[in-house]
């Protein structure tokens, strides 16, 4: 007895110490003067929670009113990108905060919207000339290829005849570059300019002098040109890219030493975005979501400027969530041999609860944020259970020595299967996580860019079975083709992904630590005879 709780006691201690580091607050350095300056402008949507322009819908003007009379505290101005939705209303409810608009008109391959758009653009800027500071005609219209640079500076040229107001386009830099004739058309050059979609991505570190180093070539392709920064943020949550991770921490970092530079370069820059968009998430996958200031549902800052930075502000509640978990492994384990355990497997033991323990709380915190669509919550809530039962069925077999049975033993024939329930509930664990690995695996094979990796949920359920592996290095040299044709396209499909990602990717790096973990499980399998 001593001894399990000698072993539980490492646990506890272990899970603690893992989430306190975890969550541990992050200095961040050089905030805009200290948070009492406020932004240039700031990219606004009005779209809450659940809402999205995808559907026929028109924004409350006391919704908007209500965030605007938030965002006076922090910036000077707003940027949008249409006049739909009730977004010609902006100008009108800005007035009274005293804040300015960039007033956006959505340009496309549509010509009817696309006159509408800019009739009702120009009108605005028309009626509100104290609001409206300028009218950006178009959004990554050259990037998404639906007008070409002659239609789009005519368009352009049309509605600076008709406003007293400065005319900009917005688009990544490198399409400015691409079509440099585009700087005639316009009063003053706008650039996107975010590092984390970079075809290189950019990690945090560099951030600033990534977009130091960008400006000045853009301004040297347009000396006669005001560049402004249009669009610049970085998100909160979400999948790595190379070395770009989102975080709350890394988002505050990024915003706080790029608005010190430009505060001592002394050029505007445009901050994205003010609140979280969940519907982009359906274009640009969990990341798409997370560019906000403030969050979609609660519209709480996610952070505030001089203050330390959490990744994981409810990482108690986390850590407790793990203790909770553990002592059920170790519960799971006392039931299948008593408070004496086997030989040589109290470490295992131990393993398996700090592993599963500490991830359980990191996955239960990616469910909502990773979990947009039915299927999306199906998948997660599926990750979820294994990484949930998977640590407490592994601690029952280890200590009752019941190997992992092959795929036949759980879904051959009646002749074949396994008898012990403990045996086939672990078959069948091994199943349902090679099931959802591969689906994971061939996603980040063959469509890659917005799919997050699942290296939590999948570590805390491989981990309670790697430890039960004996033999490691004793291999069949054909083992059961099922298990063997899994393996591979694990194994196989973690070399892609590692490739692709690159090593400086630690989420894909883990992510393929535990694919290839539990090919290795796949590979020890061994059909045991039937009796």
């Amino acid at each position: 007895m001593r001894v399990v709780g000698a072993w539980f006691a490492v646990a506890v201690v272990a899970i603690t110490a893992a989430w306190a580091w975890l969550g541990a607050p992050v200095e961040i350095p050089q905030p805009p003067a200290a948070g009492h300056e406020k932004l240039d402008c700031i990219s606004y949507a009005p779209f809450r929670g659940d809402q999205s322009p995808f559907d026929d819908i028109r924004i409350d003007p006391r919704q908007i009113d209500a965030d605007l009379a938030q965002l006076k505290d922090i910036t000077n101005c707003v940027r949008t990108y249409s006049v739909d939705h009730g977004l010609d209303k902006v100008a009108e409810i800005a007035r009274r905060y005293g804040i300015k608009v960039m007033q956006g008109a959505w340009v496309s391959n549509k010509p009817d919207e696309t006159r509408s758009q800019i009739a009702t653009a120009v009108a605005l800027a028309r009626q509100f000339p104290d609001v409206i500071e300028s009218v950006v005609v178009g959004n990554e219209v050259l990037l998404r290829g639906e007008m070409s640079a002659a239609d789009l500076s005519r368009t352009i040229r049309e509605v600076k005849a008709q406003v007293s107001v400065p005319v900009t386009y917005g688009d990544v830099w490198e399409f400015w570059l691409r079509y440099r004739e585009m700087a005639a058309a316009v009063d003053f050059v706008t650039i996107h300019l975010l590092p984390y979609w970079e075809d290189f991505p950019i990690p945090v570190a560099d951030a600033a002098n990534h977009v130091d180093a960008i400006r000045k070539r853009v301004a040297a392709a347009f000396p006669e040109k005001e560049i402004m920064i249009g669009e610049f943020g970085w998100p909160s949550a979400g999948r790595m890219r190379e070395g770009a991770l989102p975080s709350p921490a890394n988002q505050a970092r990024a915003l706080a030493d790029v608005l010190a530079l430009a505060r001592r370069q002394h050029y505007r820059l445009n901050v994205i975005e003010a609140y979280d968009q969940p519907w982009k998430r359906q274009l640009e996958g969990t990341v798409g979501g997370h560019w906000g200031l403030f969050d979609a549902y609660s519209r709480q800052p996610k952070f505030t400027w001089a203050d330390r930075v959490s990744n994981h502000s409810g990482w108690p509640w986390q850590a407790a969530a793990g203790l909770v978990l553990a002592a059920l492994v170790f519960g799971a384990a006392i039931a299948g041999s008593g408070w004496r355990l086997p030989p040589g497997t109290g470490l295992r033991l131990a393993t398996n609860a700090v592993v599963s323990g500490t991830l359980i709380g990191w996955t239960l915190e990616k469910v909502p944020i990773e979990s947009l669509t039915v299927g999306d919550w199906l998948r997660s809530l599926s990750w979820t259970a294994v990484a949930v039962l998977a640590p407490l069925a592994g601690a029952a077999a280890l200590t009752t020595k019941t190997s992992v049975p092959a795929f036949t033993e759980v879904l051959g024939r009646r002749a074949e299967r396994a008898i012990e329930p403990l045996a086939l509930a672990v078959g069948g664990l091994v199943i349902a996580i090679t099931v959802l690995a591969i689906q994971a695996a061939l996603g980040l094979v063959f469509d890659p860019r917005y799919r997050d990796f699942p290296f939590t949920a999948l570590t805390g359920a491989v981990v309670p079975f790697l430890v039960m592996v004996r033999s490691p290095l004793r291999f069949k040299a054909i083992g059961p083709s099922a298990e063997s044709v899994a393996a591979a396209t694990l194994g196989l499909s973690a070399l892609f992904i590692l490739f692709n990602e690159t090593s400086s990717n630690w989420q894909a790096v883990w992510f393929c630590g535990a694919l290839a973990a539990l090919a290795l499980i796949l590979v020890e399998v061994r059909v045991r005879p039937v009796t």
